[in-house]
């Protein structure tokens, strides 16, 4: 897990168009980093449409809005086009960022696994 005040770790991944993404690219911009399970699901839906609704107002600070899952760049492509996300979705198809950051893990539910 990544604690508050500290450096996020940088990594590089693929966006929707398969080019390669450095989170040190962004150095000198604030960014919302946010990861999130899979693309079209309910919540995840819901929670790119709110930064898209409020992108307007990201960019009028200068805010950078980065979005990481497991998908593959082909269907970030499809969930980005289906909801006009106007930001960059990334493609952590092995986990390793979502684990660097601590934000990977078994899901629980009703007490299973």
């Amino acid at each position: 897990m990544i604690l508050e005040n500290t450096i996020a770790p940088n990594f590089e991944l693929l966006n929707s168009k398969g080019e390669q993404i450095s989170l040190s690219d962004f150095i000198g911009k604030p960014v919302v980093l946010y990861f999130y399970p899979k693309d079209n699901t309910p919540g995840c839906t819901t929670e790119a449409c709110n930064f898209r609704d409020d992108y307007e107002e990201y960019q009028k600070q200068g805010i950078e809005i980065i979005g990481v899952s497991p998908d593959t760049e082909k269907s970030h492509n499809k969930f980005i086009s289906k909801h006009l996300l106007p930001f960059v979705l990334l493609a952590d198809k092995d986990h390793k960022v979502c684990e660097m950051y601590g934000v990977w893990g078994k899901k629980k539910m009703f007490g299973k696994e």
